[in-house]
């Protein structure tokens, strides 16, 4: 009898907070019923301080036992809501009360869980990394006896599941033996029902140790409301289950899930990194100063000599563009991508390495440890249940953030492929075991690869140094070239400074550097609350270069410096300067600053090594104009010859023969010989003859 008092009271407490509860002068849980009427819902999101505020005893009941609180909370609001509309308490399903905003001493780390947490309300954060599809479960079941039609209604107890009646009372009462009972799934009650896994953060993540994980289990309308990738924390209570794999021999061991009662997903902007008013005031101090450019570059790696350029650039790409919706729906992205080709020792990997730690969500991977799964998305399958998982990779869970693929020409070619739609779209879409999915990958990425001959050649193109396809080269907004070549001066200056580090005998530039925990606040800072939209003078400086640039390649034979790719990026970097200077206005100075860094990269990487002219398509296709016309040469000599040998084919040492006659070398017309071959515009009937297929 003192337990059934103990639960009437704890229904009318509860009911009593929803009804008087008043911040501010309004009845702020009232209102937010009739809310959640007027919007079809069946949740209440409470926050943890009111119930705090108006009685300890709430709070400390809902702590101590949140599945008897919660259960006594959706009494309580079914029957506040039946005061406010009768006819919706009717027909709605069950009303649940969600907690949010838990305080500190409740919010444990996945790696901390324990035992002592069970039956416990705890919040946890982390990533979103494998769900599993939609299902319903039977939580009150209609069975229907197949001799009489007599119907036995049985509801799901808490820990046990539902049975089915053993014995019809109709037949028993007549003396007839039952032909047992089957479910009428039309009048029985289902409720939606989802797991998915929740891992701990990479920044969390101790060395040397594997991310752990837990399973949470959601539902009603709390199912689809996370994706794989998104930063989630997840306020519930923990519950166990046998683990069926074992023994039957084996002692009883039980592995925990959360039972969860109210999810919030960290949004792109907030990127897990927390300001006090402290570290904005320190923030603001900072942008105010006329040195903070310089400041910023001498902030990313101090240990690594020289590369202003490139560190300038590490710099927008870390504070980013904004990204954009057009009003035809056309999402435009943000994100810089930069890619670093270099010889061996030139401290790719260490600048990457410093770039993951010091971006607010940051993921370093290296290309030869990664699969297209590994770096997208995977559909896995689960041992316990046989059910398929959808499973986040590399760069969805960077999304918001900086993913740095360290080795990237070391992939296989078919999992390279995979990232042409997260560079570009900055999606993921997965069509695997049913599952269909769109994931969301907004990052940037930064690469870094070495020369396809060991060395980078400057006498050759960008893409017959490196081995990559021109579809990835194309999607980079600039491309800088790493090269080790002795210079006397040079090298006594990174010989001293490279010793000087070792000696702990920091040159004075580590005197002028930004903290990295405040150089990470302050590109969260900058990334959260500035959106810099472009001035008429910026626009106008980018348009005139644009135009100049294209102006140079008006004539039939001139080729092409610049496309409208190039003129994206520009924008890109114009609006990731002024960020970096905490401006909502892109000013002159950003656009020039955006236009030297093209230059920088056209001169050293989009240029026709054969002619020495600006030739952007070395990087979008791979070969300049001055290439492309010989090839087409090479494919006219062959025709003709094949032509004029009434279509039979030719031998290969003629065609050769002939090409020299126009001055082209027989080292090069091998060479496309092969390229036309195994791109099926040459076919080989007999060995040393050849025919054109087009």
């Amino acid at each position: 009898m003192h337990a059934v008092v103990e639960t009437l009271n704890l229904e009318e407490l509860i009911e009593n907070f929803i009804k008087d509860y008043r911040e501010g002068g309004r009845e702020k849980y009232r209102e937010a019923v009739r809310r959640m009427i007027s919007e079809n819902s069946v949740s209440l999101v409470v926050d943890f301080d009111d119930l705090l505020n108006y009685n300890k005893v709430l709070a400390d009941e809902l702590v101590k036992d949140p599945i008897l609180f919660l259960e006594e909370a959706s009494r309580a609001l079914n029957r506040v809501v039946a005061v406010e509309d009768p006819n919706y308490a009717q027909k709605a399903r069950a009303f649940h009360v969600r907690i949010r905003k838990l305080p500190e001493n409740l919010h444990v780390k996945v790696r901390d869980i324990r035992s002592r947490h069970l039956g416990r309300l705890i919040a946890v954060e982390g990533i979103v990394t494998k769900i599993s599809p939609v299902k319903q479960e039977l939580v009150e079941a209609v069975f229907k006896c197949r001799s009489c039609g007599y119907e036995e209604v049985v509801k799901q107890e808490e820990g046990a599941g539902l049975a089915k009646p053993s014995q019809c009372p109709r037949c028993a009462e007549e003396e007839r033996k039952s032909a047992g009972f089957v479910l009428i799934a039309e009048k029985s009650k289902f409720v939606d029902v989802q797991k998915f896994v929740l891992q701990e953060k990479p920044e969390e993540l101790p060395p040397g140790q594997l991310p752990r994980s837990i399973e949470v289990v959601v539902r009603d309308d709390l199912v689809d409301i996370v994706r794989p990738g998104d930063r989630a924390t997840v306020v519930g209570f923990l519950k166990v289950e046998e683990d069926k794999r074992l023994l039957k021999s084996s002692p009883p061991v039980f592995h925990s899930y959360l039972e969860a009662n109210y999810i919030e997903i960290a949004t792109k902007e907030s990127l897990d990194v927390e300001i006090t008013p402290d570290d904005e005031k320190k923030i603001l101090e900072l942008a105010r100063r006329e040195d903070i450019e310089t400041l910023i570059i001498n902030s990313i790696a101090p240990s690594i000599y020289g590369y202003r350029e490139i560190k300038l650039a590490i710099a927008l790409l870390l504070f980013g563009g904004v990204p954009k919706i057009y009003p035809d729906g056309i999402r435009v992205r943000g994100d810089i991508h930069i890619l670093l080709v270099g010889d061996p020792g030139t401290a790719k990997s260490q600048l990457l390495r410093y770039v993951s730690v010091i971006a607010p969500r940051g993921i370093y991977t290296s290309g030869k440890g990664a699969t297209a799964a590994g770096l997208t998305a995977a559909v896995v399958k689960e041992k316990n249940s046989g059910e398929f998982y959808l499973e986040a990779g590399a760069l969805v869970l960077a999304d918001g953030g900086i993913a740095c693929i360290d080795e990237f020409d070391k992939m296989e070619a078919r999992d390279r492929v995979s990232i042409h739609e997260a560079m570009e779209q900055q999606t993921v879409s997965i069509a695997k075991a049913g599952i269909v999915a769109t994931l969301n990958a907004r990052a940037s990425i930064l690469a870094a690869a070495n020369p396809a001959f060991g060395r980078y050649l400057p006498t050759r193109n960008i893409s017959e140094n490196i081995d990559l396809p021109v579809t990835i080269l194309s999607r980079f907004d600039l491309i800088f070239v790493l090269r080790d070549t002795p210079n006397r001066d040079r090298d006594r200056e990174l010989a001293q400074y490279v010793i000087d580090f070792h000696r702990e005998a920091y040159p004075q530039i580590m005197e002028n550097v930004i903290p990295p925990h405040i150089l990470k606040k302050y590109v969260a800072y900058a990334r959260r609350f500035i959106r810099p939209r472009l001035s008429e003078e910026a626009k106008a400086k980018i348009v005139d270069f644009y135009v100049s640039m294209r102006a140079a390649s008006e004539s039939p034979e001139s080729p092409i410096a610049i496309t409208p790719r190039q003129l994206e990026a520009l924008i890109r970097l114009s609006e990731a300067h002024a960020r970096m200077h905490l401006r909502n206005v892109v000013t002159e100075r950003d656009a020039e600053v955006a236009i030297q860094l093209m230059e920088y990269f056209l001169r050293t990487v989009g240029i026709d090594m054969t002619t020495k002219t600006l030739d952007i398509d070395t990087v979008m296709t791979g070969q300049p104009k001055s290439q492309r016309e010989k090839i087409i040469l090479v494919l006219d000599i062959i025709k003709d010859m094949v032509r004029a040998n009434n279509g039979n084919p030719v031998k290969i040492e003629d065609v050769i023969a002939e090409c020299s006659k126009h001055g082209l070398e027989e080292t090069f017309v091998k060479k496309v010989l092969e390229k036309l071959y195994d791109s099926g515009e040459l076919m080989m009937p007999r060995q040393g003859y050849i025919v054109t297929t087009i």
